[in-house]
């Protein structure tokens, strides 16, 4: 009885569980560390992204033909028809899903190459969701303001993580199997 693999074999599954779940583990902590004890009590990063996603979502209303703009004095606050439409707050600015995002794929096991693609691309997939997310609230507030709680609740919040999910396994059942 044999019970070490052969040299070159796959690892088993249990390996490659743990595995996992130590790169997560250690990711969790330096995002803890990292973010939650340095970055976000700083405030900067949230501050710029929610910003940039802003004029994002303003860009793309305008884009549209909407009449839209950023707040003069609010610069995460857009603006419709000159009236006050969303704000964009730091629980909202994509942060976490970003991390969320790049953390699995760095944990799931896979080849290096592709991770250094598949990362940023999925980011700008959750970038590109996110400032349609702003601008679809901002329509909403606008016409129906009377289900913009739900839809920014559980409506996109629902879209945003199941087309995450979709990334998710494109990546373990696609990308991140070696070509043999």
């Amino acid at each position: 009885m044999q019970t070490t693999a052969p040299a070159g074999a796959a690892p088993s599954g249990n390996r490659l569980l743990v595995r996992f779940l130590l790169v997560a583990t250690a990711m969790y902590l330096v995002w803890f560390f990292g973010y939650e004890q340095w970055l976000a009590l700083d405030g900067r990063l949230d501050a710029a992204l929610c910003r940039h996603l802003t004029q994002a979502g303003v860009f793309v209303l305008r884009l549209a033909g909407f009449a839209a703009g950023v707040s003069p004095t609010i610069p995460t606050l857009v603006m419709m028809d000159g009236q006050p439409s969303v704000v964009v707050g730091a629980p909202c600015n994509g942060l976490v899903l970003y991390a969320l995002f790049g953390g699995f794929v760095l944990a799931f096991p896979g080849p290096w190459q592709r991770k250094l693609w598949f990362i940023p691309f999925g980011m700008v997939i959750i970038w590109v969701l996110n400032v349609l997310r702003v601008a679809a609230l901002a329509l909403n507030h606008h016409y129906a303001h009377q289900s913009v709680d739900f839809n920014h609740h559980y409506t996109f919040t629902f879209v945003v993580y199941a087309c995450i999910f979709g990334l998710w396994m494109l990546w373990a059942r696609r990308l991140a199997v070696k070509p043999y």
